[in-house]
């Protein structure tokens, strides 16, 4: 599906809702490049990185889960900006790794953070575009008067998905996961979202028999793929990138009534750093407006959009005019133009394997 050069999604306006505080949360264990050496050979590994960017990755233990991450960050952040868990309004959990196919996630965090049983909770099946879509529930869930403090919580264990045999999506992927908290503020500035969906693109990122579906709709192949491991066609992903994300941040930037020049930070999902390099030259981006963190980190999915933030710490904190844009599997994509200012924390967690 071709989209069109002007309006990339649905544009939304948002007000009265300020982000008060981001904390990222990724395991202590450290993957270099080095370990894929044997398995892959070093000219192979090279080539990979100098493609992708990532030189390490973080990476769960078999007992972690992307709900211990996002409860560990979610502990730190209530702690630091000293809400009491009775005003927590709603909790949202964005992951494709959840614990469990049912119950919701959220629910088992809404208990293990000692929530109040008044307490909202639901689980929202998103990847890479999924920390801006959950930005956009959270505040409209916001209404000021029964729902004002909701949690966001977003992240990915894809490291547990990947087949090790496959170096596309070995050496890519890495874990993490985040809480973000989000409060009613009748000063606080507006926020403009474009989001869309292109299902088209469904089976080019795919898990295929990770749920109720034991195969792909007759007729449909995926080439060299296991279906109990994530497959990700990369040609097909770049190019929808390329297409649609240029359009993403020029529809956020017309709908909010802002220049390119005006912005601070674009920060982008870290999907590639050779990709997103390629779309920073595209839109005539400077250097440090788009800030990476992909050598570090890898590429978390849901989680990468508020790692990078906390990645940039309190440099982020006095930022008016900034631009998230998450885009991926699904398709999916959305962007938001909003004001950091007023956030108060910002902060990278490392949690013990």
């Amino acid at each position: 599906m071709e989209n069109p050069v002007t309006d990339i999604g649905k544009a939304l306006n948002v007000q009265c809702v300020a982000l008060r505080g981001i904390v990222s949360a990724v395991p202590d264990a450290v993957v270099g490049n080095a370990v894929f050496e044997e398995k892959f050979g070093a000219k192979a590994v090279a080539e990979i990185s100098r493609m992708t960017g990532v030189q390490s990755r973080r990476v769960a233990s078999a007992n972690q889960t992307t709900a211990d991450l996002a409860e560990a960050a979610a502990r730190q952040l209530l702690q630091k900006l000293q809400w009491d868990s009775e005003s927590v309004d709603a909790i949202v959990f964005v992951s494709q790794t959840p614990d469990y196919r049912l119950p919701a996630t959220a629910c088992a965090l809404q208990a293990r953070l000692q929530l109040p049983a008044h307490c909202a909770a639901f689980d929202i099946n998103l990847g890479c575009s999924g920390y801006v879509y959950g930005l956009w529930v959270a505040s409209k869930l916001i209404d000021g008067a029964g729902v004002r403090r909701v949690l966001l919580l977003a992240g990915d264990t894809s490291t547990k998905l990947v087949n090790p045999e496959d170096r596309a999506t070995s050496m890519l992927f890495g874990d993490a996961g985040t809480a973000t908290a989000i409060e009613f503020d009748e000063t606080a500035a507006p926020s403009w979202y474009v989001l869309g969906t292109d299902g088209g693109g469904e089976k080019n990122l795919i898990f295929p028999r990770s749920q109720y579906r034991s195969a792909l709709p007759a007729g449909e192949k995926l080439s060299a793929a296991s279906p109990d491991h994530l497959y990700m066609d990369g040609a097909e992903v770049f190019n929808f990138t390329i297409r649609s994300v240029p359009p993403l941040i020029n529809q956020v930037l017309r709908v909010s009534d802002k220049d390119i020049s005006d912005l601070t930070y674009v920060l982008f999902h870290q999907a590639n750093a050779f990709m997103l390099k390629h779309i920073a030259k595209k839109l005539s981006l400077r250097a440090d407006q788009f800030p990476m963190n992909i050598d570090r980190f890898g590429n978390t999915s849901s989680a990468s959009i508020p790692l990078l933030l906390a990645s940039l710490g309190s440099e982020v904190r006095t930022a008016n005019d900034v631009v998230l844009a998450g885009f991926g599997v699904g398709y999916s994509w959305a962007a938001v133009q909003l004001s950091l200012n007023g956030l108060e924390v910002c902060d990278l967690l490392e949690v013990k394997s």
